[in-house]
């Protein structure tokens, strides 16, 4: 931007009235003073005050590039981003050569959402000044928001080489080689980047590349550096989880008592602290981590598939983990696996010689639940044990055959499905089933492959989640 003001031909003309040269002159002064005055206001960071001070301004100066191009940017600095357009807008307009006026442009459209026409914008900017470093950036970044990761390294790279030293740029870039698989070329700039600020976000982004490269104790160190240098909750998670994946349980059951005892009211943190102790076989403490983690967010479904297994092991607290499950299916009625955990929930925590049990309550539970989503296996499997366990053994084999259908690693449902074939009268299909149930429970993941492969998953989720760092 020209800090010495231009007044515009058309301004001239409309002055030729002025008795003096030397009149223009002094006019053509004090409109540079007040432009010079709202530049200072804006770099104090008094948006408003520039604004109003500019707006004035253009009433006399209406065909003036760099009075709408600052009061575009002071707009911008408000959020007031429909403002900025208009001149913002008007500021490429009158100077379309300018690639830093195009790449202002191009920022305010991409906040607005309005990203083909900030793409156009900025590749205009990147013609006209190949070596514009802003330019270069933002396209990076636009690139990265909309998902082509090749391209906005490509951009990135170029930006890197204007400045070779620029630490957001350089961090961005980085991120883009690890999500393209580059992770030598990530590694390599993030070392280089660390000599110059030894920042937790870059410890934490090397812990993720080296998780990303197999190279697991390693991920761990960095990850502990990053939690280290600034325990936020966001460190101590992916510090916490990066021991739990691996099984690193003792030092996970401490970083993730230490989180949630600093971060109370994190569930992504309660949730790793029930699993931990789930994991270590502390059953009762698993499920009290849980409960809490259930109250801190009630929608969140990762929690009450853990908390199912937990209360599998420890049903010693039955209502209260009722109470939450009857809570979640109230939150979402059209969630087939709310209205699963929550029958589960009644079937485990009532017992048989509960006068309280109603089983009908629970089949209608597990009826609605295939009903909102007859994919759900389980759901099939334990209408399928409900009616068995009352003798109805021909009411239960069509859920069993419907369960074997959609998940035939379920080794319980042959075994149940052949019983039922037995008590029906029909022994070779049950020996049949029967067979299949011993090959498959030979040939199934081992109950800690299963587990670690729940806690992979909530773990990646929960990094990408809303509350995990942008």
């Amino acid at each position: 931007m020209l800090l010495v003001f231009q007044i515009p031909l058309i301004l001239l003309a409309v002055l030729t009235y002025a008795p003096t040269v030397v009149a223009l002159s002094e006019q053509n002064q004090q409109l540079d003073r007040d432009f010079q005055a709202a530049v200072a206001k804006y770099d104090a960071g008094r948006y408003a005050e520039a604004a109003v001070q500019l707006e004035s301004l253009l009433r006399k100066v209406p065909d003036s590039f760099e009075v709408h191009e600052l009061l575009g940017l002071c707009y911008s600095a408000q959020s007031q981003d429909a403002k900025a357009t208009e001149h913002l807008a008007e500021a490429v307009r009158l100077k379309p050569d300018s690639a830093a006026a195009r790449t202002n442009f191009a920022a305010n459209l991409a906040r607005l959402g309005n990203l083909e026409p900030a793409e156009e914008e900025l590749r205009k900017a990147v013609k006209l000044e190949p070596q514009n470093f802003d330019a270069n950036h933002n396209l990076g970044e636009l690139y990265a928001r909309s998902g082509n990761v090749a391209q906005a390294a490509h951009f990135l790279e170029q930006a890197q080489r204007i400045q070779p030293f620029s630490y957001d740029n350089g961090y961005d870039l980085a991120l883009a080689y690890s999500l393209s698989g580059r992770l030598a070329d990530a590694r390599q700039l993030i070392h280089g980047l660390l000599t110059k600020r030894d920042s937790a976000e870059l410890h934490n982004l090397l812990g993720e590349i080296e998780e990303r490269d197999g190279k697991f104790v390693t991920a761990a160190n960095e990850y502990e550096t990053a939690a280290h240098i600034d325990p936020s909750e966001s460190n101590l998670f992916d510090w916490g989880s990066e021991l739990l994946l691996h099984r690193t349980l003792a030092p996970a059951l401490e970083v993730f008592q230490q989180a949630t005892a600093r971060y109370p009211n994190s569930g992504r943190l309660m949730i790793g602290l029930g699993m931990t102790f789930y994991s270590l076989g502390n059953y009762d403490d698993a499920v009290k981590s849980l409960l809490k983690a259930a109250d801190l967010n009630p929608s969140d479904a990762r929690c009450y598939l853990f908390l199912s297994k937990a209360y599998d092991s420890s049903p010693s607290q039955a209502e209260e983990v009722i109470q939450r499950f009857r809570r979640f299916a109230e939150l979402q009625p059209q969630n087939a696996r709310a209205l699963y955990y929550y029958a589960m929930s009644l079937w485990k925590g009532k017992r048989a010689q509960d006068p309280g049990l109603d089983l009908g309550q629970i089949e209608a539970l597990l009826r609605k639940s295939i009903a909102v989503d007859s994919t759900v296996a389980e759901a099939h499997l334990q209408l399928g044990n409900l009616y068995s366990d009352q003798n109805k053994y021909a009411e239960s084999i069509p859920e069993y055959v419907r369960a074997a259908e959609l998940n035939p690693d379920l080794a319980d449902v042959h075994y149940r499905l052949g019983q039922a074939y037995v008590r029906t009268g029909e022994k070779e299909r049950g020996q049949e089933q029967l067979q299949i149930y011993q090959r498959v429970r030979a040939q199934h993941l081992a109950e800690i492959d299963k587990q670690r492969a729940e806690i992979r998953q909530f773990v990646y989720s929960a990094r990408n989640g809303p509350s995990a760092k942008p």
